[in-house]
């Protein structure tokens, strides 16, 4: 099978000839794995490891002049080096001093869609149409943090509730219009949607139900009618114990969920797989918390063999990391995911 369409298959509740394999990592780390294996390029790396990487692709921004590292919404970042990486972060908050919906918009101008340049995707996919491609989706709350700083946009939830809707609104018809446009640059190869939203924390949630149910749910059904009237499926990642909040995330339609952080009190993977397995595909759920950056080589192994056993059990189930392999992660235990995974996981 090529790896479309071993995702495919997951996907129709059929038996892959074996379960695919995603990646996920900063790019410190897959130099340090490329380094490892004495591969050239990333596509080397992923032929090397039997990896059916998703190809991602969007629109090259091409709007109004930015200084250095500000972003079409006014954020500046500047990059922070924490030894092991180097992390863009965000240092100025474009909405930060407005106290109503009227000053924002007397004030500030939205991103439009017409400033991407969406004519080169079909190229970005070019000899690579057997992989699973990812295009559009959603992740508005991650923006909006930006936007007012983390603290006053949580406060917004509940002293400026019709601010967080008004900038909310705007930022998933953008989501929307780039989601369409996308699709319609390289017509049904489009496999998938990332509809995201960072709601766990470690224990539990981060927002409440009510909060999520009443700010992001409605425009995220949007985002998912929208990808399954493309015949795109939704792949909706979530950090974290978000497991009080899987079953809306259902409801709504998402077809896949990631990252799968079995170590969050909440959200281990035999409980996950027994209620929601049936209805949806579980993506990642290799540890990055502490078995691959801390782990040996036979633990990594263990793992992969325990996931394959619990997640895998039935189909459904992709292997990935739980998240962005860290720079700090031993080449030798990314490997022996990979391998083990391949060696272990066929039908």
């Amino acid at each position: 099978m090529t790896p479309r369409e071993r995702w495919e298959a997951v996907f129709q509740r059929q038996k892959p000839d074996r379960v695919p394999m995603d990646y996920w990592a900063t790019d410190e780390a897959t130099a340090r794995i490329m380094k490892h294996l004495g591969c050239r390029t990333k596509w080397e790396m992923f032929r090397r490891l039997h990896i059916d990487v998703e190809v991602r692709v969007k629109p090259r921004y091409a709007g109004p002049n930015l200084p250095r590292l500000t972003d079409a919404f006014g954020r500046r970042f500047r990059n922070v080096d924490y030894g092991t990486g180097v992390y863009r972060e965000c240092v100025h908050y474009a909405l930060a001093g407005y106290a109503s919906v009227a000053e924002i918009k007397r004030n500030y101008t939205w991103p439009s869609s017409d400033w991407w340049d969406y004519s080169d995707i079909p190229e970005q996919v070019r000899g690579k149409e057997m992989y699973p491609i990812r295009g559009g989706g959603s992740e508005p709350f991650l923006i909006y943090k930006e936007l007012r700083g983390q603290e006053q946009a949580l406060v917004d939830l509940i002293e400026n509730p019709e601010i967080v809707h008004y900038c909310l609104d705007k930022l998933f018809d953008l989501a929307y219009e780039d989601s369409v446009r996308i699709a319609e640059q390289i017509p049904g190869l489009v496999m998938l949607n990332y509809v995201a939203e960072d709601m766990g924390g470690q224990t539990d949630l981060m927002l409440s139900v009510a909060h999520i149910r009443e700010f992001l749910l409605p425009g995220m059904k949007r985002m998912i009618d929208l990808a399954h009237r493309q015949g795109i499926y939704v792949f909706h990642h979530n950090d974290g114990n978000c497991r009080r909040i899987i079953p809306d995330m259902i409801e709504l339609g998402i077809d896949l969920l990631n990252p799968i952080q079995w170590r969050c009190p909440g959200m281990e993977r035999e409980g996950l797989k027994k209620d929601f397995g049936g209805r949806i595909v579980l993506h990642g759920g290799v540890d990055n918390q502490y078995t691959l950056p801390f782990g040996t080589v036979e633990e990594v192994r263990r793992e992969v063999l325990d996931n394959l056993r619990i997640l895998g059990e039935g189909g459904g189930y992709i292997l990935a990391p739980c998240h962005n392999i860290q720079a700090n992660t031993p080449p030798e235990n990314v490997v022996a995911m990979y391998e083990t995974g391949y060696e272990e996981g066929r039908a």
